[in-house]
């Protein structure tokens, strides 16, 4: 086994620059594909390192690969950059309402002392094959508006980070991946892993006219748009619990003016379950709702989907891997391995649907995920603690020869054989059609899968 330790006391050592890179991104949050300000300031911190950087260029986030000159695996380990909106956050940009109420200004940070660590003298010694460190931008599926703007310029393929790294040939090379997310437990955590989800924009066109004088003249979308989801929350008793189905809408516009009959509305939503075929097999049962919904009325509607994330799984074997290092780094008492299946979703699904990876949390803050009261209270856990966990983990999995990765790769169970057949079957997922279609003798025909 590996003398891990010029690794994990030149984390140590650097503590202080660890934690001030967490204090400024908390500072200076942005959301995804915007987080230009915290690139350029990591760039800073690596370069300073020593290292190397690949920038992905048009959109933020750069790569380094450190090789320890022997062949073997290639072992990827991701720091997500972007922040959340939480308007109502005492601490957010007084400006956007952004702030990092997910923690990931600590996973850039734990990135950070990660390089600090491996870039040590000695420190790949003993290893075999190389460690890429990924600042990853866009993992919180939000600001959809502004990045299909993004997508329609041909700037992004995809919504998520990883998902647009795999389609830019940044994994190609990869052979398994990690990171540890920011979360608020009191150390180390790791579950089988969370739903993965479909994303759903539906637009319904009535026609408008006076609300109070001539409302027999006017088509009501918004009438239209209730229905559809009173139809939805009727299925939801069809909903297996082994699936773990969420769907979750919200009326993005109802409407302009309270004495006119709404003639135009939209409802984005998400569709989350536990498989890629529960999540096709659910998200078209509500559009086959939505669609009918709309006949009702007589309206018209669209129906855009969108693959959001894959779900994820944690692979067992490098679990037991990490397990195992974080047991070196911290008390048997705070290291916590269950079988939770987390109903959430997150980009690294789509990178565990090619390839083995794991994706545990390390305990930070305080307060509700997401929210208004979310505060980093143990920075030196989230940042410093996360970054010996990971850094040793890498040198368990590349030590003797690459024994562990090799091991984990061998056994590897993916959704996809490659990332070319993840891409192919990500785009078969995206569907637009115009739902209902009236005909002259006055049958209805409703379109509502591809």
């Amino acid at each position: 086994m590996k003398d891990c330790s010029i690794i994990l006391n030149t984390i140590e050592e650097g503590k202080d620059r660890i934690l001030a890179a967490e204090r400024h991104i908390w500072k200076h949050p942005e959301t995804g594909y915007r987080e230009w300000k915290t690139h350029a300031f990591l760039k800073e911190q690596y370069e300073a390192l020593g290292c190397t950087l690949t920038e992905f260029g048009n959109i933020p986030g750069f790569y380094t690969d450190l090789d320890s000159g022997r062949p073997g695996p290639c072992l990827a380990i991701f720091g997500e950059l972007d922040s959340l909106i939480v308007p109502t956050h005492p601490e957010c940009d007084p400006e956007t309402g952004a702030v990092h109420a997910c923690g990931h200004n600590c996973q850039s940070a734990a990135l950070l002392g990660i390089a600090i660590g491996l870039t040590a003298p000695g420190a790949l010694d003993g290893l075999s094959g190389k460690i890429r460190l990924i600042a990853v931008p866009a993992e919180e599926l939000i600001e959809l508006e502004y990045r299909q703007e993004l997508k329609d310029k041909g700037i992004i393929r995809f919504f998520g980070g990883k998902q647009e790294l795999m389609a830019r040939g940044v994994l190609d090379d990869v052979d398994l991946a990690m990171m540890i997310h920011t979360g608020n437990h009191p150390g180390y955590t790791c579950g089988i892993g969370s739903n993965g989800c479909m994303l759903k924009q539906y637009t319904f066109r009535g026609l408008s006219a006076h609300a109070g004088g001539s409302p027999h003249n006017g088509i009501n979308a918004l009438y239209a748009a209730n229905v559809a989801l009173n139809a939805a929350n009727a299925l939801r008793e069809t909903f297996k619990d082994s699936d773990h189905v969420r769907f979750h809408p919200i009326i993005t516009a109802g409407g302009s003016a309270v004495n006119a009959i709404p003639d135009f509305v939209t409802i984005e939503a998400y569709v989350r379950a536990a498989t890629m075929p529960a999540i096709e097999r659910y998200s078209e049962k509500i559009n086959r709702a939505f669609a009918a919904a709309a006949a009702s009325i007589g309206c018209e509607l669209t129906i855009r989907d969108c693959h959001g994330y894959a779900p994820r799984f944690n692979d067992p074997e490098m679990g037991r891997v990490m397990q195992e290092a974080a047991g070196e780094i911290l008390p048997e008492d705070r290291i916590e391995v269950t079988s939770n299946f987390g109903t959430g979703c997150s980009d690294m699904g789509d990178v565990s649907s090619v390839m083995p990876a794991l994706h545990p949390a390390i305990g930070g803050y305080t307060g509700h995920g997401h929210g208004n009261d979310l505060y980093i209270t143990d920075p030196y856990l989230a940042t410093v603690v996360s970054a010996k966990i990971q850094a040793l983990g890498a040198a368990r999995f590349l030590e003797n020869g690459a024994e562990k990765a090799r091991r984990v790769i061998a056994q590897k169970q993916v959704i996809f054989n490659s990332i070319p057949e993840y891409l192919e079957a990500m785009d078969r997922l995206t569907f637009t059609a115009e739902a209902v279609r009236y005909e002259e003798d006055g049958t209805v025909s409703l379109r509502y899968k591809a």
